[in-house]
This record gives structure tokens, C-alpha cells and sequence, in this order.
């Protein structure tokens, strides 16, 4: 083979290896794309460690609080009592007053919190968007309307069921149209199901208004009262029906962190990875739908926990849904029992609505994000 006389032989050099990209997977050079990012430190366990603690002291301090104070030693004296833990042992109206009034409202709240936070986390990452709320999805506005329907017209209205049935009834008509709204050749878009569910709730909405103007004004103040939230109605004999709905979806919502995961780098991707999107999709807008009408039908329509909280726990651990989900059950507990604290003991006897602290919490915390979306 002939040489060309300008130019100096140069001895054969191996192409350089370039990094290999799974298509199916992770980039093997750099940190898991559906998992946690391995170069920075893993603050999961002291975050989760930290609510635990946080919620069981907030628990003690929302059982000790209210129009008859007690000390600390006396709400673990009426909770060891029954028990018959040696050294503890409380009177009959500390008794009461822990048991049949504190602790159901307490427990209630916390099932409230866990449910809405969890809706929240997964209707963000269902439709890919931070700033999605569980009542974009329009069920809390149909359960105030089947809630409205019963306080003014009685339990006949809709079949003899309770408030609380009657909430459950109209979240799941409701949420049955906006389902059907936002089909498109047989499946349903993130935008049109956001677009189905904000339409479809405004107009229940209106419909909530008109029946309130119908109402007895004796009656007004409660229905006005139970739609902005509170847990002041809670009772042993209807806990169960909550908090078994709530664990029973949240348990199911834990085992979809992956899909989650896959699900935030693009529908190209997910199906990529293995994930059957149509289902995935489905049974998230499902759960999420399940844990807000559970919510809002034994608590009334609380804003803005499904908003905040997944936010604050993604600003502590990150995006990745396994740490995200467990620590939002957690912190969603957290957040509503303190709130339901302020919201009885800022003006003790009187109690006011819980939305009007979680929007006032949520209303700047919602500015504070649209302005970090701008900046980043």
C-alpha cells in the first residue's frame, strides 16, 4: 500500500470506548434516572425518623390542648390507664376527655392528611405537573355537592345516606363524568383530564352555591362550616370506614413509586421501561380520586394539603418516589394535625375552619413555587 510522501505514518490508535446508554434503562455512566441520585447525600431515613417523632409529639400536644387544657402528664396518664400501665392513673374526666373527644378528632385528622398528601403526590406526577392539586380532578366539589344535598334536603334525597354517604356518592359521579369527559379514542390525556376535571367542578360548584341559597339560614352556618373543613365531628363509630379506605389505597399507592418514577421521564420512556401506561394511569387517578373523597367526606373540603406538603417533602429528599411517597404519608399526618390545632386552640372555645389556615399557609407557598418554576 502506497504512502502518501507529505504526510508522517502515525502508529493505529482504537477509537475511544463512548459510554453505553441502556435503552431500556439508566445511563450506566451516571446516576439511576428512575432512582436515586447516588452523588448526593441520602437524608431519607433522619427526614422520615424526624416526622415520626414530630407527629407523635404533636399527637400528645393536640390531645393536651383544647377548652380544658391538660399537661402532658396527665394525657400519658390517661392514655396508659386503660391499659393498667403501673404508675398511671387518670380520673374519669381525663379519661373522657382524652378518649371520646381528643383522640378520635386527632386520629381523624391525621387519616385526613395522609390521604390528601397522597392524592396530591400522585396526581403530580399522574399529569407531570408540581403544581397539581387533588382538586383539579373536580371529586371534592362533587362531594360537597352530594353533602350539600343531604344537609338541606335530608338523607331521602339521595337514598338515605349520611353526609358522609352522600359526599362518597357524589365524588363518584362526578368523578365517573369527568372520566368520560377526558377519553380521546379511548384512552384519556393528562391535559384533557386536568381541562374534564376543573370544568366539570366549577360547574358543580355553582350547582352548591345555588342549593345554598336555598337553605335554611339556621342551616347556613354549618353547611358553610363543613365545606371549608373540619374534623370537629369526629367519632370512634366512624373512624373505621376512613381509615381502612386510606390504608388500604396508600398501601397500594406505595407499590406504584417505580411507575411513578418511569412515568416522569415521558411516556416514550415508561413504555420503554415496561410500564403499561393506560393501566398505570388509570388506577393513580383512581387511588387519588379514592383518598380525596375519603377526605372530603368525613372532614369537608380542606384546600391546599395536597399542594404543600408533597412540595415540602420533595424540597427535603428529592423526587424519587420512593422516598417521596412513605415521607408525604408521614408529613401530610404532621402537617393537618397541627393545623387542626391552631385552627381550635388559636381562639379556645371558639374553632374555626381548616381551609382558612391551610390557605393562608398554601396561598404564598403557591407563589413561592410559581416563582421557583420562573427561576429555574
Amino acid at each position: 500500500m502506497r504512502s502518501d510522501p507529505g504526510r508522517r505514518p502515525t502508529p493505529d490508535r482504537p477509537t475511544p470506548a463512548r459510554p453505553v446508554t441502556d435503552r431500556t434503562g439508566p445511563d450506566r455512566t451516571g446516576p439511576d434516572r428512575t432512582g436515586p441520585d447516588r452523588t448526593a447525600p441520602d437524608r431519607t431515613v433522619p427526614v422520615i425518623v424526624g416526622l415520626v417523632l414530630a407527629t407523635s409529639l404533636a399527637a400528645l400536644l393536640a390531645v393536651g390542648v383544647g377548652s380544658v387544657p391538660l399537661a402532658p402528664d396527665r394525657v400519658l396518664a390517661a392514655l396508659g390507664t386503660p391499659f393498667g400501665i403501673p404508675g398511671l392513673d387518670a380520673s374519669a374526666l381525663e379519661l373522657k376527655i382524652v378518649w371520646d373527644l381528643r383522640m378520635p378528632r386527632v386520629l381523624l385528622a391525621a387519616t385526613v392528611g395522609t390521604g390528601l398528601a397522597l392524592a396530591g403526590a400522585c396526581l403530580q406526577g399522574l399529569v407531570r405537573n408540581p403544581l397539581a392539586d387533588p382538586y383539579v380532578i373536580g371529586v371534592s366539589s362533587g362531594a360537597s355537592l352530594g353533602a350539600v344535598i343531604v344537609m338541606i334536603f335530608g338523607s331521602a334525597a339521595i337514598g338515605g345516606f349520611s353526609v358522609a354517604g352522600g359526599a362518597m356518592i357524589g365524588a363518584t359521579v362526578l368523578l365517573a363524568a369527568v372520566y368520560g369527559f377526558a377519553q380521546q379514542a379511548g384512552r384519556f390525556t393528562d391535559i384533557r383530564l386536568v381541562l374534564s376535571g376543573v370544568a366539570i367542578g366549577y360547574v358543580a360548584m355553582a350547582v352548591t352555591s345555588f342549593l345554598q341559597l336555598q337553605a335554611d339560614p339556621g342551616a347556613l352556618r354549618g353547611i358553610l362550616f363543613w365545606t371549608m373543613g373540619s374534623v370537629a365531628g369526629a367519632r370512634w363509630d366512624s373512624l373505621p370506614i376512613p381509615v381502612i379506605i386510606t390504608v388500604l389505597v396508600a398501601g397500594w399507592v406505595l407499590t406504584q413509586a417505580r411507575g411513578l418514577n418511569a412515568l416522569a421521564l415521558g411516556d416514550d420512556d415508561a413504555i420503554a421501561l415496561g410500564a403499561d401506561l393506560r393501566r398505570l394511569r388509570l388506577g393513580l387517578l383512581l387511588a387519588a380520586a379514592a383518598l380525596t373523597a375519603t377526605a372530603v367526606s368525613f372532614a369537608g373540603g380542606i384546600g391546599f394539603v395536597g399542594l404543600i406538603v408533597p412540595h415540602a417533602v420533595r424540597l427535603m429528599i428529592g423526587a424519587d418516589h420512593r422516598r417521596l411517597l412513605p415521607a408525604t404519608a408521614i408529613a401530610g399526618s404532621l402537617f393537618l394535625i397541627l393545623v387542626d390545632l391552631a385552627a381550635r386552640g388559636l381562639d379556645s372555645p371558639n374553632e374555626y375552619p381548616i381551609t382558612i389556615f391551610t390557605a393562608a399557609i398554601g396561598g404564598p407557598f403557591f407563589l413561592f413555587l410559581l416563582r421557583r418554576e420562573a427561576t429555574s
